[in-house]
């Protein structure tokens, strides 16, 4: 038995699920996700929390058991409280500024790079070195947070870039002098 799948998945106060076929859709306070779930798979929804049980003991099933019941919850996560990826920009002259839903960003280029966001995520600039990507959708968020990174990864020699605020650059030694 999958030890993710087989742990039921709590609903809290003010969350609303609806399950079409394969189909299902959670509604709470900071909006609605839907997704299709694989048909091997067979969802029970009770009052206060949703089962994920599945067919046989084969290797897929076992695999798919897992990912289901781990998509469902990172649904109910992302209508209650949201998903968020920090992230910080190194080097001189570096920084970032948003208007609207258009992100720009001046990364040592001879241009700034213009970034438009996509449909359901936030950016907030906490300073101009300092992005926090926020959204329901932890998929989207992630990617999209994995997009901005790539316009400037960082360097291992001083650390320029755009990095995870939780991620450490192993730094290497620049040209040994004599």
């Amino acid at each position: 038995m999958s030890r993710i799948g087989k742990l039921p998945v709590a609903i809290p106060a003010g969350v609303k699920i609806s399950l079409d076929g394969n189909r299902l859709t959670v509604v709470g306070a900071k909006g609605s996700l839907s997704q299709e779930l694989h048909e091997r798979m067979t969802i029970m929804v009770e009052t206060d929390q949703i089962k994920v049980s599945r067919p046989s003991d084969s290797k897929q099933d076992g695999a798919l058991h897992g990912l289901t019941r781990a998509l469902i919850n990172n649904m109910v996560l992302g209508v209650t409280t949201g998903f968020q990826k920090d992230l910080e920009i190194n080097g001189v002259g570096y920084r970032a500024e948003i208007s609207g839903n258009i992100l720009t960003m001046s990364l040592g280029y001879s241009h700034p790079v213009i970034y438009n966001l996509p449909e359901g995520i936030n950016v907030e600039i906490v300073k101009q070195t300092k992005l926090s990507v926020k959204g329901i959708d932890k998929q989207l968020v992630g990617s999209a947070a994995a997009k901005i990174r790539s316009f400037r990864k960082p360097e291992p020699y001083k650390g320029k870039g755009i990095k995870y605020a939780d991620e450490h650059i192993l730094r290497k030694a620049g040209k040994a002098g004599k």
